[in-house]
């Protein structure tokens, strides 16, 4: 498949996690009412479609390595759509909690298979070019689905929200079955739960996958996490409507749609891992501004500026990243993309729940996201203190010729073994 197919199909199957949370967050604040219940209860709705995109994704990354990358995302996309008709006839709360639930568990092998695909087909810039324009892409959804939520809940119900979710269940199916084509040879032995986790202690034993997902996870998982507060910080403190919530999540995901296509300039220049110190001056900035909301009360622009900063940041660090985190990791590379997209969403998941625990969203955002943009600066720190981890950065604007390809063909051999 060409990088443009690739980008596309990965984009749709990316974007739809995102998605089905950023669209569904204006609504929150209705189904307290129309349930009766807490804003409490209601958040749960929330933190376990976290929990299962989040642990689903260490199953669907490996079985797609065992299986195939194509049926496995129809098999997961199905689920998604069961789970999205379920929320639509949700009868209490408690089934509304339950089919999240599961409409998690369905979206998350799009994250997990979309990464597998693009380290079974490119590797170095190439790679990186792909995850920028799957980026690009993925941004305009979540952009422009807080603010589709917010416009429907102005003229429908909180459950056509489910209506269009399950629309786009049906998309990402249509599409794994008429555009994606199979990118691994199927091998059942890997369904062996020895050698899954064998596959899973040699990541978590590797220094430069845990300081490069580490990245990820202090950036990426910082935008799972401030889903659980914006809604109660922006609507509930700054006292924005549905719609307007909607809309003023444009200035998050605009802003990470201008860096990414700032990134993809860039990077006809240099290489996309030069890109990454100027991303983390930004991450640095936004947390900064973030954490000043433990000291001044919240408006419009003193959450959402900072914010702004934090997104254009990470799509300044994640194309160079994710790139980097997978690269040794071709025979596994399902396996390594599950447990990357596992810390991303269970960083956003802590953290979450831990906002929750604390009570009020606009302390816990302004004293846990700037944890978080620390953390991801300290993973990075390590990852350039330690130049034997940064495979496969080591990048000269040299001209190759047979010697030098010879030396990097040895340097990645090493690597790998």
């Amino acid at each position: 498949m060409s990088e443009r197919r690739v980008s596309l199909l990965g984009a749709l199957f990316v974007a739809i996690g995102p998605i089905s949370m950023a669209l569904y967050t204006p609504a929150m604040t209705e189904i307290v009412n129309a349930f009766g219940t807490t804003e409490s209860m209601v958040k749960l709705t929330l933190t376990l479609y976290f929990a299962g995109f989040a642990v689903s994704q260490l199953i669907a990354g490996p079985l797609s390595d065992a299986l195939g990358r194509r049926p496995v995302t129809i098999l997961f996309m199905a689920i998604y759509l069961v789970a999205s008709l379920t929320a639509l006839f949700a009868p209490s709360i408690g089934f509304l909690i339950a089919a999240r639930f599961v409409q998690g568990i369905g979206a998350s092998a799009g994250q997990a298979i979309a990464r597998a695909v693009v380290r079974d087909l490119f590797t170095m810039d190439q790679s990186s070019r792909v995850m920028n324009l799957i980026g690009i892409i993925l941004a305009v959804g979540p952009a422009v689905a807080p603010t589709v939520g917010g416009l429907m809940l102005e003229v429908t119900t909180w459950q056509a929200l489910f209506v269009l979710m399950a629309v786009l269940g049906l998309t990402v199916i249509a599409g794994a079955v008429f555009g994606l084509r199979e990118t691994v040879t199927p091998d059942r032995s890997r369904l062996n739960f020895r050698a899954l986790g064998g596959s899973y202690l040699q990541l978590l034993g590797n220094r430069h996958f845990l300081t490069t997902s580490g990245v990820l996870g202090g950036t990426v998982g910082a935008l799972y996490a401030q889903s659980t507060f914006l809604p109660f910080i922006l609507m509930n403190d700054v006292g924005l409507s549905a719609s307007q919530f909607g809309a003023s999540m444009l200035m998050q995901s605009g802003s990470f749609f201008a860096g990414s296509l700032v990134t993809r300039a860039l990077m006809k220049r240099f290489s996309a891992y030069r890109l990454v110190p100027g991303g983390m001056v930004f991450i640095a900035i936004g947390a900064l501004g973030i954490s000043l909301l433990l000291f001044r009360a919240p408006s419009f622009l003193n959450v959402m500026g900072p914010v702004a900063f934090y997104a254009f940041g990470i799509a300044l660090i994640m194309p160079a990243m994710l790139t980097a985190s997978l690269a040794p990791f071709p025979h596994i590379a399902g396996a390594a993309s599950s447990m990357n997209g596992f810390i991303q969403m269970g960083a956003g998941l802590t953290v979450g729940t831990i906002g929750a625990l604390i009570g009020d969203p606009t302390f816990a955002m302004g004293l846990l996201i700037p944890l978080m943009g620390l953390s991801a600066i300290v993973s990075y720190a390590i990852y350039r203190h330690n130049p034997h981890l940064a495979e496969p950065e080591p990048v000269r604007n040299v001209t190759i010729g047979p010697q030098s390809t010879g030396r990097a063909l040895r340097i990645e051999t090493n690597r790998n073994d």
